[in-house]
Protein backbone atom coordinates (compact mmCIF):
# COMPACT_ATOMS: atom_id res chain seq x y z
CA UNK A 1 0.00 0.00 0.00
CA UNK A 2 1.01 3.65 -0.44
CA UNK A 3 0.79 6.01 2.51
CA UNK A 4 2.15 9.30 3.76
CA UNK A 5 1.19 8.64 7.38
CA UNK A 6 4.75 7.85 8.48
CA UNK A 7 6.51 10.89 10.01
CA UNK A 8 9.47 12.03 7.92
CA UNK A 9 8.64 9.94 4.88
CA UNK A 10 8.10 11.47 1.47
CA UNK A 11 4.74 11.14 -0.32
CA UNK A 12 4.47 7.93 -2.26
CA UNK A 13 6.37 5.72 0.23
CA UNK A 14 5.25 2.13 -0.13
CA UNK A 15 4.60 -0.01 2.97
CA UNK A 16 3.34 -3.53 3.31
CA UNK A 17 0.06 -4.07 5.09
CA UNK A 18 1.95 -5.83 7.88
CA UNK A 19 4.38 -2.94 8.33
CA UNK A 20 1.58 -0.42 8.32
CA UNK A 21 -0.29 -2.47 10.93
CA UNK A 22 2.77 -2.63 13.15
CA UNK A 23 3.23 1.13 12.82
CA UNK A 24 -0.34 1.91 13.77
CA UNK A 25 -0.31 -0.59 16.65
CA UNK A 26 2.75 1.14 18.07
CA UNK A 27 0.75 4.38 18.27
CA UNK A 28 -2.36 2.78 19.79
CA UNK A 29 -4.15 4.31 22.80
CA UNK A 30 -6.56 2.88 25.30
CA UNK A 31 -10.22 3.88 24.97
CA UNK A 32 -12.44 4.55 27.96
CA UNK A 33 -15.78 6.06 28.95
CA UNK A 34 -17.24 8.12 31.77
CA UNK A 35 -20.87 9.05 32.39
CA UNK A 36 -21.74 12.39 33.98
CA UNK A 37 -24.89 12.02 36.09
CA UNK A 38 -26.41 14.74 38.30
CA UNK A 39 -29.34 14.98 40.65
CA UNK A 40 -32.02 17.67 40.51
CA UNK A 41 -29.90 20.18 42.47
CA UNK A 42 -26.85 19.88 40.24
CA UNK A 43 -24.69 17.55 42.32
CA UNK A 44 -22.54 15.01 40.48
CA UNK A 45 -22.65 11.24 41.06
CA UNK A 46 -19.23 9.89 42.04
CA UNK A 47 -18.29 6.34 42.93
CA UNK A 48 -16.05 5.21 45.79
CA UNK A 49 -14.02 2.20 44.67
CA UNK A 50 -11.92 -0.41 46.45
CA UNK A 51 -8.92 -0.29 44.13
CA UNK A 52 -7.83 3.35 44.38
CA UNK A 53 -7.92 6.19 46.89
CA UNK A 54 -9.78 8.63 44.65
CA UNK A 55 -13.35 8.49 43.38
CA UNK A 56 -14.50 8.00 39.80
CA UNK A 57 -17.43 8.86 37.61
CA UNK A 58 -19.38 5.84 36.42
CA UNK A 59 -17.71 4.21 33.40
CA UNK A 60 -14.74 2.11 32.42
CA UNK A 61 -12.71 0.60 29.62
CA UNK A 62 -14.09 -0.03 26.15
CA UNK A 63 -13.84 -3.71 25.26
CA UNK A 64 -12.51 -5.04 21.97
CA UNK A 65 -14.90 -4.36 19.06
CA UNK A 66 -17.22 -2.39 21.39
CA UNK A 67 -18.39 1.16 20.71
CA UNK A 68 -17.81 3.80 23.42
CA UNK A 69 -21.57 4.43 23.79
CA UNK A 70 -22.27 0.72 24.22
CA UNK A 71 -19.44 0.48 26.75
CA UNK A 72 -20.86 3.38 28.77
CA UNK A 73 -24.33 1.78 28.90
CA UNK A 74 -22.80 -1.58 29.85
CA UNK A 75 -20.79 0.00 32.67
CA UNK A 76 -23.94 1.63 34.10
CA UNK A 77 -25.53 -1.81 34.35
CA UNK A 78 -22.41 -3.43 35.83
CA UNK A 79 -21.56 -0.66 38.29
CA UNK A 80 -24.96 0.80 39.24
CA UNK A 81 -27.45 -1.84 38.14
CA UNK A 82 -29.28 0.75 36.05
CA UNK A 83 -30.23 0.39 32.38
CA UNK A 84 -30.12 3.71 30.54
CA UNK A 85 -29.79 5.04 27.02
CA UNK A 86 -26.40 6.69 26.47
CA UNK A 87 -26.36 8.66 23.23
CA UNK A 88 -25.15 12.19 24.02
CA UNK A 89 -21.39 12.81 24.20
CA UNK A 90 -20.30 15.86 26.21
CA UNK A 91 -16.54 15.64 25.74
CA UNK A 92 -13.72 13.63 24.18
CA UNK A 93 -10.48 13.81 26.14
CA UNK A 94 -6.98 13.01 24.87
CA UNK A 95 -4.97 11.85 27.89
CA UNK A 96 -1.19 11.90 27.57
CA UNK A 97 0.76 8.81 28.63
CA UNK A 98 2.71 10.77 31.25
CA UNK A 99 -0.20 12.79 32.66
CA UNK A 100 -1.72 10.36 35.16
CA UNK A 101 1.23 9.04 37.15
CA UNK A 102 0.37 5.49 36.11
CA UNK A 103 2.95 2.91 37.27
CA UNK A 104 5.46 1.79 34.66
CA UNK A 105 4.27 -1.80 34.98
CA UNK A 106 0.88 -0.77 33.64
CA UNK A 107 2.50 0.33 30.35
CA UNK A 108 -0.12 3.04 30.00
CA UNK A 109 0.09 4.33 26.40
CA UNK A 110 -2.32 7.25 26.81
CA UNK A 111 -6.08 7.20 26.34
CA UNK A 112 -9.01 8.62 24.47
CA UNK A 113 -11.86 8.96 26.95
CA UNK A 114 -15.46 9.76 26.03
CA UNK A 115 -17.62 11.57 28.58
CA UNK A 116 -21.32 10.87 28.03
CA UNK A 117 -24.29 12.75 29.44
CA UNK A 118 -26.15 10.46 31.82
CA UNK A 119 -28.78 13.13 32.47
CA UNK A 120 -30.48 14.33 35.63
CA UNK A 121 -31.65 11.45 37.84
CA UNK A 122 -34.70 11.85 40.03
CA UNK A 123 -35.22 10.11 43.35
CA UNK A 124 -36.91 7.12 41.70
CA UNK A 125 -33.99 6.50 39.34
CA UNK A 126 -31.49 6.97 42.16
CA UNK A 127 -33.49 4.45 44.18
CA UNK A 128 -32.92 1.87 41.44
CA UNK A 129 -29.15 1.87 42.01
CA UNK A 130 -27.80 -1.52 43.03
CA UNK A 131 -24.07 -1.76 43.63
CA UNK A 132 -22.05 -4.84 42.68
CA UNK A 133 -20.50 -7.06 45.39
CA UNK A 134 -17.01 -5.72 44.70
CA UNK A 135 -15.17 -2.72 43.20
CA UNK A 136 -17.85 -0.08 43.92
CA UNK A 137 -18.03 0.47 47.68
CA UNK A 138 -20.43 3.41 47.64
CA UNK A 139 -21.75 6.41 45.78
CA UNK A 140 -22.48 10.01 46.65
CA UNK A 141 -23.79 13.09 44.91
CA UNK A 142 -21.13 15.75 45.35
CA UNK A 143 -21.16 19.48 44.80
CA UNK A 144 -19.14 20.30 41.66
CA UNK A 145 -16.65 22.31 43.73
CA UNK A 146 -15.78 19.13 45.69
CA UNK A 147 -14.71 17.17 42.61
CA UNK A 148 -11.04 18.28 42.86
CA UNK A 149 -10.83 16.83 46.38
CA UNK A 150 -12.63 13.59 45.48
CA UNK A 151 -11.21 12.77 42.03
CA UNK A 152 -7.69 12.69 40.64
CA UNK A 153 -6.59 16.03 39.15
CA UNK A 154 -7.10 14.95 35.53
CA UNK A 155 -10.43 13.28 36.30
CA UNK A 156 -11.67 16.38 38.15
CA UNK A 157 -10.66 18.71 35.32
CA UNK A 158 -12.41 16.45 32.83
CA UNK A 159 -15.59 16.18 34.89
CA UNK A 160 -15.84 19.94 35.42
CA UNK A 161 -15.13 20.62 31.74
CA UNK A 162 -17.87 18.16 30.77
CA UNK A 163 -20.30 19.70 33.25
CA UNK A 164 -19.66 23.18 31.84
CA UNK A 165 -20.10 21.77 28.33
CA UNK A 166 -23.48 20.37 29.35
CA UNK A 167 -24.59 23.74 30.75
CA UNK A 168 -23.19 25.61 27.78
CA UNK A 169 -25.12 23.44 25.29
CA UNK A 170 -22.56 23.90 22.51
CA UNK A 171 -22.16 20.24 21.58
CA UNK A 172 -19.25 17.88 22.20
CA UNK A 173 -16.04 19.60 23.33
CA UNK A 174 -12.49 18.43 22.70
CA UNK A 175 -10.19 18.18 25.72
CA UNK A 176 -6.50 17.53 26.29
CA UNK A 177 -5.70 16.17 29.74
CA UNK A 178 -9.09 17.41 30.93
CA UNK A 179 -8.84 20.97 29.60
CA UNK A 180 -10.80 22.27 26.59
CA UNK A 181 -8.96 23.18 23.42
CA UNK A 182 -11.37 26.08 22.92
CA UNK A 183 -12.22 27.50 26.34
CA UNK A 184 -15.63 29.12 26.80
CA UNK A 185 -16.32 31.95 29.22
CA UNK A 186 -17.45 29.32 31.75
CA UNK A 187 -14.10 27.52 31.41
CA UNK A 188 -12.07 30.70 31.49
CA UNK A 189 -13.58 31.74 34.81
CA UNK A 190 -13.53 28.16 36.21
CA UNK A 191 -17.27 28.30 36.88
CA UNK A 192 -18.42 25.69 39.45
CA UNK A 193 -14.89 25.08 40.75
CA UNK A 194 -15.69 27.39 43.66
CA UNK A 195 -18.62 26.33 45.83
CA UNK A 196 -21.93 27.80 44.79
CA UNK A 197 -23.47 30.00 47.53
CA UNK A 198 -26.28 28.01 49.11
CA UNK A 199 -29.74 29.58 49.34
CA UNK A 200 -32.00 26.54 49.74
CA UNK A 201 -34.86 28.64 51.04
CA UNK A 202 -38.59 28.15 50.41
CA UNK A 203 -40.18 30.12 47.58
CA UNK A 204 -43.25 32.32 48.15
CA UNK A 205 -45.27 34.08 45.47
CA UNK A 206 -46.16 37.72 45.95
CA UNK A 207 -44.84 40.48 48.22
CA UNK A 208 -43.06 39.85 51.48
CA UNK A 209 -45.08 40.20 54.71
CA UNK A 210 -44.72 43.52 56.51
CA UNK A 211 -42.95 41.92 59.49
CA UNK A 212 -40.23 40.49 57.23
CA UNK A 213 -36.97 42.42 56.89
CA UNK A 214 -36.04 42.71 53.21
CA UNK A 215 -32.29 42.22 52.98
CA UNK A 216 -31.87 41.66 49.23
CA UNK A 217 -33.59 42.42 45.96
CA UNK A 218 -32.44 40.58 42.83
CA UNK A 219 -33.82 40.65 39.31
CA UNK A 220 -34.14 38.36 36.32
CA UNK A 221 -33.33 40.91 33.61
CA UNK A 222 -34.50 39.69 30.20
CA UNK A 223 -32.86 40.45 26.87
CA UNK A 224 -35.19 40.60 23.84
CA UNK A 225 -34.33 36.99 22.92
CA UNK A 226 -35.65 35.61 26.22
CA UNK A 227 -32.29 35.05 27.90
CA UNK A 228 -31.35 36.69 31.19
CA UNK A 229 -28.37 38.66 32.44
CA UNK A 230 -26.08 36.74 34.82
CA UNK A 231 -22.98 38.17 36.49
CA UNK A 232 -19.87 36.02 37.03
CA UNK A 233 -17.38 36.99 39.72
CA UNK A 234 -14.00 37.36 37.94
CA UNK A 235 -11.84 35.57 40.53
CA UNK A 236 -14.13 32.69 41.48
CA UNK A 237 -16.64 32.27 38.66
CA UNK A 238 -19.49 32.47 41.19
CA UNK A 239 -22.75 33.47 39.51
CA UNK A 240 -25.18 36.07 40.81
CA UNK A 241 -28.22 37.88 39.50
CA UNK A 242 -28.15 41.69 39.30
CA UNK A 243 -29.29 43.28 42.53
CA UNK A 244 -28.18 43.57 46.12
CA UNK A 245 -28.73 45.00 49.57
CA UNK A 246 -30.96 48.03 50.26
CA UNK A 247 -29.17 51.21 51.27
CA UNK A 248 -30.43 54.37 52.95
CA UNK A 249 -30.48 56.28 49.67
CA UNK A 250 -33.04 53.79 48.30
CA UNK A 251 -35.59 55.07 50.86
CA UNK A 252 -37.10 51.66 51.43
CA UNK A 253 -37.95 51.14 47.74
CA UNK A 254 -36.69 47.71 46.54
CA UNK A 255 -37.04 48.75 42.89
CA UNK A 256 -34.73 51.70 43.62
CA UNK A 257 -32.29 49.18 45.12
CA UNK A 258 -32.50 47.10 41.97
CA UNK A 259 -31.91 50.05 39.68
CA UNK A 260 -28.92 51.27 41.66
CA UNK A 261 -27.33 47.83 42.07
CA UNK A 262 -27.92 46.81 38.44
CA UNK A 263 -26.23 49.99 37.28
CA UNK A 264 -23.31 49.65 39.72
CA UNK A 265 -22.68 45.94 39.09
CA UNK A 266 -23.53 45.59 35.41
CA UNK A 267 -24.15 49.05 33.91
CA UNK A 268 -27.60 47.68 33.14
CA UNK A 269 -30.91 49.54 32.93
CA UNK A 270 -34.38 48.02 32.74
CA UNK A 271 -38.08 48.80 32.51
CA UNK A 272 -41.40 47.23 33.54
CA UNK A 273 -40.23 45.49 36.75
CA UNK A 274 -42.60 42.77 37.97
CA UNK A 275 -42.46 41.38 41.49
CA UNK A 276 -42.24 37.58 41.27
CA UNK A 277 -42.11 36.68 44.94
CA UNK A 278 -39.57 36.12 47.68
CA UNK A 279 -37.58 33.53 49.57
CA UNK A 280 -37.15 33.49 53.33
CA UNK A 281 -34.31 32.35 55.53
CA UNK A 282 -34.81 29.35 57.86
CA UNK A 283 -35.72 31.62 60.78
CA UNK A 284 -38.41 33.32 58.70
CA UNK A 285 -37.16 36.79 59.63
CA UNK A 286 -35.37 37.90 56.47
CA UNK A 287 -36.73 38.09 52.95
CA UNK A 288 -35.05 38.15 49.57
CA UNK A 289 -37.19 39.66 46.83
CA UNK A 290 -37.12 38.49 43.22
CA UNK A 291 -38.22 40.65 40.29
CA UNK A 292 -38.33 40.24 36.53
CA UNK A 293 -37.87 43.07 34.04
CA UNK A 294 -36.93 43.82 30.44
CA UNK A 295 -33.40 45.09 29.82
CA UNK A 296 -33.23 48.37 27.94
CA UNK A 297 -29.47 48.99 27.80
CA UNK A 298 -26.12 47.72 29.02
CA UNK A 299 -23.12 50.04 29.07
CA UNK A 300 -19.37 49.40 29.33
CA UNK A 301 -18.37 47.18 32.24
CA UNK A 302 -16.86 48.94 35.24
CA UNK A 303 -15.86 47.99 38.80
CA UNK A 304 -18.65 47.53 41.31
CA UNK A 305 -18.10 50.22 43.97
CA UNK A 306 -19.11 47.79 46.72
CA UNK A 307 -16.59 45.04 45.85
CA UNK A 308 -14.12 46.58 43.42
CA UNK A 309 -14.79 43.67 41.06
CA UNK A 310 -15.66 44.06 37.41
CA UNK A 311 -18.16 41.30 36.78
CA UNK A 312 -18.20 39.31 33.57
CA UNK A 313 -21.68 39.68 32.12
CA UNK A 314 -23.26 36.80 30.25
CA UNK A 315 -26.62 36.00 28.73
CA UNK A 316 -28.03 32.57 29.56
CA UNK A 317 -31.40 30.91 29.44
CA UNK A 318 -33.21 30.91 32.80
CA UNK A 319 -32.64 27.14 32.95
CA UNK A 320 -28.90 27.55 32.44
CA UNK A 321 -28.83 30.26 35.09
CA UNK A 322 -30.43 28.04 37.72
CA UNK A 323 -27.75 25.38 37.08
CA UNK A 324 -25.18 27.92 38.28
CA UNK A 325 -26.96 28.46 41.61
CA UNK A 326 -27.50 26.15 44.58
CA UNK A 327 -31.10 27.00 45.40
CA UNK A 328 -32.33 23.51 46.13
CA UNK A 329 -35.72 22.06 45.13
CA UNK A 330 -37.44 25.48 45.42
CA UNK A 331 -35.52 26.63 42.33
CA UNK A 332 -38.14 24.89 40.16
CA UNK A 333 -40.93 26.99 41.68
CA UNK A 334 -38.98 30.20 41.15
CA UNK A 335 -38.21 29.18 37.57
CA UNK A 336 -41.91 28.69 36.87
CA UNK A 337 -42.61 32.19 38.20
CA UNK A 338 -39.81 33.57 35.99
CA UNK A 339 -41.40 32.13 32.86
CA UNK A 340 -44.82 33.40 33.86
CA UNK A 341 -43.34 36.90 34.16
CA UNK A 342 -41.51 36.49 30.84
CA UNK A 343 -44.83 35.84 29.15
CA UNK A 344 -46.34 38.92 30.81
CA UNK A 345 -43.43 40.94 29.43
CA UNK A 346 -44.22 39.62 25.95
CA UNK A 347 -40.82 37.95 25.49
CA UNK A 348 -40.06 34.61 23.79
CA UNK A 349 -38.83 31.50 25.55
CA UNK A 350 -35.16 31.14 24.63
CA UNK A 351 -34.04 27.85 23.19
CA UNK A 352 -31.08 26.14 24.82
CA UNK A 353 -27.92 27.64 23.33
CA UNK A 354 -24.35 28.54 24.31
CA UNK A 355 -23.89 31.07 27.09
CA UNK A 356 -22.84 34.39 25.53
CA UNK A 357 -20.46 36.90 27.05
CA UNK A 358 -22.12 40.28 26.67
CA UNK A 359 -20.30 42.63 24.33
CA UNK A 360 -21.33 46.27 24.64
CA UNK A 361 -20.51 46.66 20.95
CA UNK A 362 -23.79 44.82 20.37
CA UNK A 363 -26.58 46.96 21.85
CA UNK A 364 -29.07 44.95 23.89
CA UNK A 365 -31.88 46.21 21.69
CA UNK A 366 -30.25 44.64 18.63
CA UNK A 367 -30.22 41.09 19.98
CA UNK A 368 -32.51 38.86 17.91
CA UNK A 369 -35.87 38.40 19.64
CA UNK A 370 -36.17 34.72 18.74
CA UNK A 371 -36.92 31.68 20.81
CA UNK A 372 -38.85 28.45 20.84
Amino acid sequence: MTTTSVPGELPGTTMSDEAYGVLRASAALWVGTSVLITNHVGQVLVQHVDYRDTCLLAGGAVDKNESPAHAAARELVEELGVTATVDQCLAVDWIAADSTGAPAAMRFPGEILYVFDGGVWDEDRIGEIRLPPSEITGIEFAEPARLPELLSPTDARRALSALRARINAAGTVLLENGLPLAATVLDRLAVLQTARPTYRYPWHHGPAPRNLTVTQAWAWLFAPDGRVLVLLEPHTGIAILPGGTPEEQDQGDPVATLRRESDEEAAAQFENPLLLGHVTDPAGRRGYLRYAAALTSVGPARPDPATGHTYTRVLATPEQATELFDWGPAAADQLAAVHEARQQLGLPRAGRQPVTELDVLTPITELPATGL
